[in-house]
């Protein structure tokens, strides 16, 4: 089976995001041959690549194309002629973009009403958690499948790399991967909440743009990760913290409350900074307790690996080829 993966080539850190690539490696585990097709440009920009994709088409004849997001989906469906199209929803496509709690962009929402438009066209959709399914009115083919881990690209290092990362032994630090300029991060929220510890002993690390490694690095080497977003999809990073077993504060974003379930020393919090400050404060004290969590247990549980992400999503296309 050959399958052509279309997405968006506008990440300025990668060349392609990791989840993709983890994806699509996955996958040729599992025997499936993938190649790869970037969408580059912004708004009708991407109608440029849809020439491209026939010509790439041509040349490598896939089975079918698996396209990520929906704008990528557009491109795919305008060059795929009969060939079949699987799309997997993100999260800004299916339910905006949000500035702030249950605020959403209003132009953002031109991009969920591309996502209902496209559903016609498509053979199979993807949707990586519950929130996203609202989105998704051809519920039969339809399908809830989160992005998995790489459990050997996130192992568990017990010594950790403070060393490495210029980290005091001394001291017990938070950490916060998201984009500080993207207001749906709400990085405020980390500030004020380590404000409110008034802990000399606590430092916040707001880290963004750094390799894969250095994330690992960073999970197993940090006292307390915190994610603090208004709205996700199914946030990988909630998924590569538990898997290094990481403690953490999470806002109900995505299926974030779900995958941390009841594991010990991971907590979810509400945007009020006192009541995040608190469950931080919980948090850290159970970080110097105990160290780390069981996440990853919990990861493997839920069946949140690569490996059997890669398996339902080989199984989707082969009942779409079997419909052909």
């Amino acid at each position: 089976m050959k399958v052509l993966f279309v997405y968006s080539g506008n990440f300025q850190l990668f060349p392609i995001s990791p989840f993709t690539k983890s994806q699509a490696e996955s996958l040729r585990e599992r025997g499936v041959e993938v190649e790869y097709f970037p969408v580059v440009g912004k708004g009708f920009g991407y109608l440029k690549n849809v020439a491209p994709l026939r010509k790439k088409l041509e040349e490598t004849r896939p089975d079918l194309i698996h396209a990520h997001y929906s704008l990528c989906g557009w491109v795919a469906v305008l060059a795929a002629g009969k060939l079949p199209v699987v799309l997997s929803l993100m999260g800004d496509d299916a339910q905006g973009a949000f500035t702030g709690k249950n605020k959403v962009e209003f132009k953002s929402r031109f991009f969920i009403l591309l996502t209902w438009l496209i559903q016609p066209f498509l053979r199979a959709i993807i949707f990586k958690a519950p929130n996203l399914e609202k989105a998704v009115y051809r519920k039969k083919i339809a399908h809830l499948v989160p992005n998995g881990v790489r459990l050997e690209q996130f192992e568990i290092a017990e010594k950790g790399y403070r060393a490495e990362l210029g980290l005091e032994p001394g001291k017990q630090y938070v950490l916060f991967l998201g984009n500080p300029d993207d207001p749906n991060k709400n990085g405020v929220l980390a500030q004020e909440a380590v404000r409110l510890l008034n802990r000399p002993d606590v430092t916040l690390l707001q880290v963004y743009g750094v390799s894969h490694e250095k994330v690992v690095q960073y999970l197993n080497s940090v006292d307390v990760f915190v994610l603090c977003s208004f709205g996700e999809g199914s946030p990988n990073v909630v998924k590569e913290a538990m898997t290094c077993s990481c403690p953490m504060v999470v806002t109900p974003a995505g299926d974030a409350a779900w995958v941390l379930g009841n594991t010990g020393g991971c907590y979810v919090a509400s945007y009020e900074a006192a009541d995040f400050a608190q469950k931080l404060s919980q948090a850290l004290d159970f970080a110097a307790a105990k160290g780390r969590t069981k996440g990853r247990e919990r990861i493997l549980e839920l069946g949140l690996d690569a490996g059997s992400v890669a398996k339902k999503i080989h199984s989707i296309y082969q009942k779409v080829l079997s419909q052909a």
